[in-house]
């Protein structure tokens, strides 16, 4: 509970502080990145001192401050220092206290015992980096992201950190890629608004409509009676939406939670991930349902999936069993 309230807080800071400074400045920035970072820290740090009402304050001498628990960390791992979960741990505590250098100290520690193979340390260390001093989007940090996504394709941070490094070097085709990427990921809704709004002006397209509407398709997806014993309730379903013609990039990818099955999921064109490129300008759709192990909208082995061919004219609604496995 406590990881998905800290989660929770960490998205309202994002949404909080985000979108404001990007409707101000009419792009996205290494400011208002740094912004969200600097926010999120702050809201952990005083929900661990004040978001528990009914635990006695750490004044009172029963519980430790998180200065003395971050520092207790420290020292264990002085004497373990091949405890890769604690060097985690330790750096995003040292995020929270807003202690950079340490932060930087702690990941460098994790990616060395990783062996620079796990993409999302890789970029933690990178962001943390990039808070520190700007410039180094354009230097190491911007490095980190490319590393991250040479290991994890689908890193959400590090497509958005290297969407904006691309961005600074003028490589406005590589910047739109990078977003479309992560697009695909499914993040918060206002800050896929705010990427569709990037992408289509670094394309020179007329950005797409704020407002939602514009439905295609009713896709009412269920689990095989195969699928149903095999898939756990908090597995990620993709429902995919993409030209038969042309399958890649698809033009709808939509997320939901297998617990949440059977499920009727709109198509609208408020949904489309590319400016212009929207579900009702094609006479056909291919509706692909994905059951995601691995969590990333990216098709993996062992999968389960099912799909259809909609023809928009003749009909709005399209029944998606997922019944088989990818190879």
């Amino acid at each position: 509970m406590l990881y998905i309230l800290l989660g929770t807080m960490l998205l309202v800071a994002l949404l909080a502080v985000a979108v404001p400074l990007y409707r101000q400045e009419k792009r996205l920035s290494v400011n208002s990145a740094i912004a969200v970072v600097v926010v999120a820290a702050i809201s952990i740090g005083t929900y661990s001192r004040i978001g528990s009402p009914d635990i006695v304050s750490p004044a009172s001498g029963d519980l430790p401050s998180v200065e003395d628990m971050i520092s207790s960390l420290a020292e264990r791992l002085a004497k373990q220092p091949n405890d890769l979960p604690g060097w985690k741990l330790l750096g995003r505590s040292y995020v929270q206290l807003r202690d950079f250098d340490a932060a930087v100290t702690a990941y460098e520690r994790a990616i060395e015992l990783e062996g620079g193979q796990n993409g999302q340390t890789l970029a933690d260390l990178g962001e943390v980096l990039l808070v520190k001093d700007q410039q180094t989007l354009l230097g190491r940090a911007g490095d980190l992201f490319e590393n991250a996504l040479a290991v994890s394709p689908n890193n959400q941070k590090a497509l958005f950190y290297s969407g904006m490094a691309a961005l600074e070097r003028g490589d406005r085709e590589l910047a739109a890629n990078r977003w479309e990427t992560l697009l695909a990921t499914s993040p918060p809704q206002n800050i896929q608004q705010i990427l569709r709004e990037q992408i289509a002006e670094l394309r020179g397209e007329a950005p797409p409509a704020a407002t939602p509407g514009g439905g295609v398709v009713t896709v009412r997806v269920t689990l095989g009676e195969s699928a149903i014993t095999q898939v756990q309730p908090d597995s990620t379903v993709f429902i995919i939406a993409r030209d038969p013609a042309q399958p890649s990039p698809p033009i709808v990818a939509v997320r939901r939670r297998a617990a949440e099955l059977p499920a009727y999921v709109p198509i609208a064109d408020s949904d489309a991930m590319i400016a212009g490129r929207v579900p009702s300008a094609f006479p056909q759709l291919e509706i692909v349902a994905r059951v995601s192990l691995s969590g990333e909208p990216v098709a993996r082995s062992g999968d389960w999936f099912g799909q259809k061919i909609i023809t928009t004219a003749e009909s709005n609604e399209v029944s998606v069993i997922i019944d088989e496995r990818v190879p």
